[in-house]
């Protein structure tokens, strides 16, 4: 869902909630900018707040290898992505 945020394709109530670190005016110079990470939000109840969308798609999105992450298009994405699972379940 993250990626098809980033493509144009989600519903803009989803997309509207993920952010690029570069979009913030104080975290421009920084080095991450140029990556394809998402700032994570912060929540103030860690009981429901880390569950909720932003919070959770983001950390998961981060956590993928780059090589998936800034995959072109939305097949690319879901092929690279289903070839890094096989991989991790199958070693």
């Amino acid at each position: 869902m993250v990626c098809k945020c980033l493509h144009g394709l989600a519903p803009s109530y989803l997309a509207d909630e993920l952010h690029h670190p570069a979009e913030s005016e104080f975290l421009r110079r920084l080095h991450s900018t140029s990556s394809q990470e998402l700032s994570v939000p912060r929540t103030r109840l860690s009981t429901y707040g880390d569950r909720a969308f932003p919070v959770a798609a983001v950390g998961i999105w981060n956590s993928l290898p780059q090589h998936i992450t800034y995959a072109p298009s939305l097949a690319v994405f879901c092929s690279h992505l289903k070839t890094y699972f096989f991989e991790l379940c199958y070693p």
